[in-house]
């Protein structure tokens, strides 16, 4: 945290309790019915369980399920927090961390732009760092380290746009006890739903 706020690159909006604690229950009882499956990227498969909706990182196979209605009121706050429509929306994610899950560095696929979010159960640690395109952080060989931190509570709701979203990459340490998240994404013009 710096003395005005948390540290965090231009972009990045956070709210701590941006859902109430009864909404945060309904959400959880919802989640608790979902199947989750393993998620791989790039041949590696992930600590994290993730379920998917709306259109997927990888737009040849197409569409997952549509979203849930029950998403559809987090959607419609987050929508008018980014001040777009709620259908903007096009890509929902829920991930399961268990303990000991993290998430690597990444910046969101180049077909989604604002990306928001919903922390439930318990809080956890987003690092971020000024992204360099694989190849040259391969050949520079620098060791590039965390330039902001901030530590999403439960409950607390994020965005992700503009330099933030562009200039940068984030992750998740390993969390220290059972976490879910609910991610929304916006398609970038020309992406079809």
């Amino acid at each position: 945290m710096t003395l005005f706020g948390a540290d965090v690159p231009s972009g990045f909006e956070y709210r701590d309790e941006f859902i109430d604690s009864a909404c945060e229950v309904e959400l959880l009882e919802q989640v608790n019915r979902i199947a989750f499956s393993t998620f791989e990227m790039r041949g590696v498969v992930a600590r994290r369980r993730v379920s998917f909706y709306g259109t997927t990182y990888d737009l040849a196979d197409g569409t997952s399920p549509p979203i849930p209605k029950f998403l559809f009121p987090i959607r419609a706050r987050f929508a008018e927090w980014a001040e777009v429509d709620p259908e903007a929306f096009g890509m929902a994610l829920i991930n399961e961390y268990s303990p000991g899950s993290p998430i690597g560095w990444h910046r969101d696929a180049p077909q989604y732009g604002i990306t928001a979010g919903v922390s439930l159960l318990s809080s956890c640690r987003m690092r971020f760092r000024p992204y360099v395109p694989p190849q040259e952080a391969q050949r520079s060989k620098v060791r590039r380290s965390t330039t902001h931190e901030i530590t999403l509570q439960p409950r607390s709701g994020y965005i992700i746009d503009g330099e933030a979203r562009n200039a940068y990459e984030h992750s998740i340490p390993e969390v220290k006890e059972l976490r879910y998240s609910i991610t929304f994404r916006t398609l970038r013009s020309g992406v079809s739903a």
